[in-house]
């Protein structure tokens, strides 16, 4: 059943509805997680949001959400916590690094002053509906997902982001420009990822992550990407060699690897085997030769005895 909005001021004053309607007073009360008093900022950013003179003075005079809207118009730029080189974090190191965003401070951006002042205002579920579906700027959109992000249970988030995912709508979100996201990556980022540039989001719990995590994988399944087939270039073969030709072309890499090896294995058994050959043949050629007996005795002659010396020497001897 859809929600049925009769008030399209998106003003504070509520009023009542047509039976029949699920929007009522009650749900239309936007809950806040976590504290209800720093928004689960960092606390050198809210700091610098409270005493910056952006938030005390100039915001201080927009009372109405309408106005706030049009200073988001005007006005932001981009989507960091810190004006472009305002902060330094060179050298710090452990808890004072830019991460966390615990270090020396800088200027605070007027992205971050305004959403902080949307926060004083207590928006309405309609008014943050408002928000991330605006058509006039894509900042307006990205405040009001990063306030989602910043201010609702983190069981809520993949409800509240599912349908904008495949947004395309682009913007630069870093300071000084040179970074363009699409609101879709942008969500992503707000649900996968724990920094925001030198800042952190409230951390997400582990079954609930796991939750969102099986829910995106099967919103957008991995695609598995196919081998590349060959292209052979066609010759003037007639049908018979031409289906060769082909069939030749179309060998997996897997294939050709394995022939190589086999053409290998195979060159290296017949040179064992003609060494082989080789050998057998010239240990017949010394049998038959007619010499090979008269050199075995002529070995046996003038071999040495190790107690009487040489054959002929021992004869001799025997003769005297």
């Amino acid at each position: 059943m859809e929600v049925n909005y009769e008030n399209e001021g998106y003003d504070n004053d509520y009023q009542s509805k047509p039976k029949g309607s699920i929007l009522t007073r009650k749900n239309n009360t936007l809950p806040i997680w976590g504290n209800e008093r720093t928004m689960n900022l960092n606390t050198l950013i809210l700091t610098n949001i409270q005493s910056s003179h952006y938030f005390k003075v100039n915001l201080y005079e927009l009372k109405t959400y309408h106005e706030v809207i049009d200073e988001i118009y005007y006005k932001v730029q981009h989507l960091e916590p810190w004006e472009k080189g305002s902060r330094k974090t060179s050298g710090q190191t452990g808890m004072c690094g830019g991460v966390r965003g615990v270090g020396a401070g800088g200027i605070v951006s007027t992205a971050f002053c305004l959403l902080y002042k949307l926060f004083t205002l207590k928006l309405t579920r309609k008014q943050v509906t408002g928000l991330i579906t605006h058509c006039d700027s894509p900042y307006i959109r990205a405040l009001g997902f990063m306030y989602i992000r910043y201010t609702q249970p983190p069981g809520d988030l993949w409800d509240w982001y599912e349908s904008f995912l495949d947004d395309e709508e682009e913007m630069d979100v870093r300071a000084g420009g040179g970074q363009t996201m699409s609101i879709g990556d942008i969500l992503k980022s707000f649900l996968f990822k724990l920094e925001w540039f030198s800042t952190l989001f409230p951390r997400i719990p582990v079954p609930i992550q796991q939750q969102m995590e099986k829910k995106m994988s099967e919103k957008y399944p991995p695609v598995v990407e196919e081998a590349p087939r060959r292209n052979v270039p066609e010759k003037n073969f007639n049908s018979r060699e031409r289906d060769d030709y082909r069939s030749r072309g179309d060998l997996s890499d897997q294939s050709r690897s394995r022939d190589r090896i086999d053409r290998r294995e195979r060159s290296h058994r017949d040179y064992r085997d003609r060494d082989y050959d080789r050998k057998t043949s010239r240990a017949n050629s010394r049998e038959r030769s007619p010499y090979v007996s008269r050199r075995d005795d002529y070995k046996k002659s003038t071999s040495r005895s190790p107690k009487y010396g040489s054959s002929r020497r021992r004869d001799r001897d025997d003769y005297r």
